[in-house]
């Protein structure tokens, strides 16, 4: 029998690239396709200026990828992705167009409960580097060369400069299911996670992993597991896919 086919949209972090994701092609089932999204200003898209408005950028991403959203299709981000994605979902709401069958938002406090100091340093370089370090996320190469450090504080700045444009407006509910995936080291509060379930309207899922800011690197397979688990029940066809993760 033929798996049914659902696109994944996954979002990268601050200062990153739609690199992060593309191990998982090769990790997930095949009936799910990873579709790693390139945002201005990196990787493909290195020659295009960097995007700075938090509502011109959703807007972007919905009109680039809508080819792909007509059919069944899913979001994920991790940080400010995460973010993205849920304003995604929004802008497909309120637009009338396909919404996703469901949305992962990973180590993102709920849109209701962010702090708006957390990036008004982005023109701090000092802040910058100490956030780089802090998340510990990037290369120790990079620190180690002018070139790539002065590239990753470029791109992190700008992608400051989105989040510290996204204001929250209560809307009404997302009719979709809403998975949440935490790390028990982040330094995001247990409130801030929990909120997420205010945003749906649909079935609501909250999975803790070991690892700060950064567990889907380390903990991987678990996080590609909640991904399946949740998706075979959109798909009742794919169910015994769940334990077809590498």
């Amino acid at each position: 029998m033929r798996m049914p086919c659902i696109n994944l949209l996954a979002l990268p972090c601050a200062g990153a690239s739609a690199i992060m994701y593309l191990r998982w092609r090769n990790l997930l089932p095949e009936w799910i396709r990873v579709v790693p999204v390139e945002l201005p200003g990196r990787g493909v898209r290195m020659d295009e200026p960097f995007a700075e408005n938090f509502e011109h950028l959703v807007a972007q991403i919905c009109e680039e990828q809508a080819a792909l959203m007509r059919g069944p299709y899913a979001l994920f981000g991790h940080s400010m992705g995460a973010l993205l994605a849920y304003g995604i979902a929004q802008r497909q709401r309120a637009s009338g167009r396909p919404l996703p069958s469901s949305l992962f938002v990973s180590a993102c406090a709920a849109p209701s409960r962010r702090d708006p100091e957390r990036f008004a340093g982005h023109d701090d370089e000092t802040r910058l580097i100490a956030d780089l370090r802090k998340h510990g996320g990037t290369p120790e190469d990079v620190f180690g060369s002018a070139e790539l450090l002065q590239l990753a504080l470029e791109t992190l700045a700008a992608d400051y400069r989105v989040c510290d444009s996204f204001r929250y407006i209560a809307q009404p509910l997302l009719p979709v299911p809403l998975h949440v995936l935490a790390g028990r080291g982040d330094d995001l509060t247990t409130g801030c996670i929990g909120a997420w379930r205010q945003e749906t309207g649909g079935a609501f899922s909250l999975d803790w992993f070991d690892g700060g800011h950064f567990f889907i690197r380390p903990c991987e397979r678990g996080v590609l597991a909640v991904i399946v688990r949740e998706l075979v029940y959109r798909f009742p066809g794919a169910r015994h896919a769940a334990s077809c993760v590498a």
